[in-house]
């Protein structure tokens, strides 16, 4: 497996085509990542990773993940290597801080830190399905669903959500301690799209996957 050094941006050109959403707003702007996909079949990985992870944990012959299949890969992450994850996560107070942990043709997974009050901007990712885990502190999500309203929930320490491409949402840290996450996307390197307001976003999207630490199905 190739190494991949750290990186300082969050995902997004994929290895399948995802059709945009008919009547979909303009986004202020876009980010679009320029990282080599890994040949098929294989994955690359961070170096604080790549030991603890086992060799199919990123399934690098599986190229389209479901939102349940996301929010179970998020939640087997932050279960079962928090280790590892404690000794590459950093916390900047001055800047957002991130980091790819893992890279197929199928999937991208990310380790995030949030200091108290860093916040993303209202955004989706182009088509892409995702999912986040807490690996610690506590998140407030802001998201939304096809022609929905605005929506509000607190993710909690454990906390896995898996959702479909279509969805958009703004991730903050209202707490008073640090806090990480680990998030991962289907299909990889989709641009992320940044948007003025969640309100305006005209989300077609799908069902949230959520479940609380602790709860039936947990890993």
């Amino acid at each position: 497996m190739n190494a991949l050094p750290q990186q300082h941006i969050p995902s997004g050109p994929a290895p399948l085509e995802v059709p945009a959403p008919l009547d979909a707003p303009a986004p202020l702007d876009t980010y679009v990542p320029t990282d080599d996909l890994p040949a098929p079949g294989t994955a690359h990985l961070h170096p604080g990773v790549e030991r603890a992870f086992p060799h199919d944990l990123l399934r690098p012959e599986h190229l389209r993940w479901t939102p349940r299949e996301l929010r179970d890969l998020t939640a087997r992450v932050i279960a079962e290597f928090a280790g590892p994850l404690l000794d590459v996560v950093e916390i900047h107070d001055d800047r957002r801080w991130s980091v790819k942990l893992g890279l197929t043709r199928g999937v991208e997974l990310w380790l995030l830190s949030w200091a108290p009050g860093q916040r993303t901007r209202p955004h989706d990712h182009d088509g892409a399905a995702g999912s986040f885990a807490v690996l610690f502190g506590e998140l407030r999500e802001h998201y939304r669903h096809p022609h929905g309203p605005v929506r509000t929930a607190d993710r909690e320490l454990g906390t896995a959500i898996g959702f479909g491409g279509d969805r958009a949402h703004q991730v903050v840290n209202t707490s008073s301690v640090n806090a990480a996450s680990v998030h991962a996307h289907s299909p990889p390197l989709r641009p992320v799209r940044h948007y003025d307001d969640l309100s305006a976003v005209d989300a077609t999207g799908t069902t949230d996957v959520a479940f609380p630490h602790g709860s039936e199905g947990t890993r």
